[in-house]
């Protein structure tokens, strides 16, 4: 595990609940009848209140994604989560998908302690060609100063596939050591999509000493299974009313994931 892993998580495998924002302005689903600021912070209580290791802010809502996001989305999601800072009391990451420049950006104006997006690799994605630049979005972070801010790397991307014919596991070696993240992690196809437990398996084995995390698709009779393999997970779907990813949290499953994620960890 890097320094900035540990510091941020310590040597528990963490669970990070997502904070789904809604669809932010300028966007198609953009609602100005939503009140954003509420809805955000009742799902962040309520992951909270379940014992969530950590919590993650993320613009789901912004279909169809962009690879430069509008200046005003990031802006929006800062001032979001800027007046549910003094809520906050776990550790709290940003992604703005799918848009690493725009996650450093948002990471270092909140204080965020982490951040998640692809960082490396070239895609053919359902929103163009996909071509992200970890050096440039590293070298960002630590200009903006914050090199402390964990650099959490998705290598499997969703809603895209990836050009590099190379295995998973080489993929992820390889941007482990050209790149230098604080943690991979191994996504399904889409959001709320498992990855495969053999994907895991296989790019955990070839990076022992790295933090390996599920990024999507854990459930509640998978969480287990998981984190017999993984060094933690992201989940967002599966605490939402009726496991839908564009609904509210739900805090009885969010209680019951983390009551599951507990005896696994035991």
């Amino acid at each position: 595990m890097t320094a900035n892993f540990r510091k941020v998580f310590g040597d528990t495998k963490p669970v990070i609940g997502m904070v789904h924002i809604g669809a932010l302005p300028g966007t198609p689903l953009f609602d100005p009848e939503v009140d954003l600021v509420s809805a955000a912070r009742a799902d962040l209580l309520a992951l909270q209140d379940a014992g969530f290791d950590a919590v993650m802010f993320g613009n789901e809502n912004d279909r169809p994604y962009e690879f430069q996001v509008d200046t005003a989305s990031t802006a929006t999601m800062a001032a979001i989560i800027g007046q549910l800072r003094s809520e906050i009391t776990v550790p709290f990451g940003v992604n703005v998908l799918w848009d690493p420049m725009s996650t450093v950006a948002l990471g270092a104006a909140t204080g965020a302690a982490f951040v998640r997006e692809i960082f490396t690799g070239t895609y053919a994605s359902d929103m163009g060609p996909w071509t992200p630049d970890a050096g440039n979005a590293m070298r960002y972070r630590n200009r903006l100063g914050r090199s402390d801010m964990a650099m959490l790397y998705n290598v499997s991307a969703e809603f895209a596939h990836s050009l590099d014919q190379r295995p998973l596991p080489d993929r992820a070696r390889s941007a482990v050591f050209s790149s230098i993240p604080d943690a991979v992690l191994v996504s399904g196809q889409i959001t709320g999509e498992a990855a495969a437990l053999s994907d895991l398996e296989a790019v955990k084995a070839v990076l022992p000493d790295m933090a390996v995390m599920a990024n999507t698709g854990v459930k509640h009779d998978t969480v287990g299974d998981v984190l017999s393999i993984a060094d933690g997970c992201i989940v967002g779907s599966s605490l939402k009313v009726d496991g839908n990813t564009w609904n509210a949290i739900d805090p009885d499953r969010a209680k019951n994931f983390m009551n599951l994620v507990r005896k696994a960890r035991s």
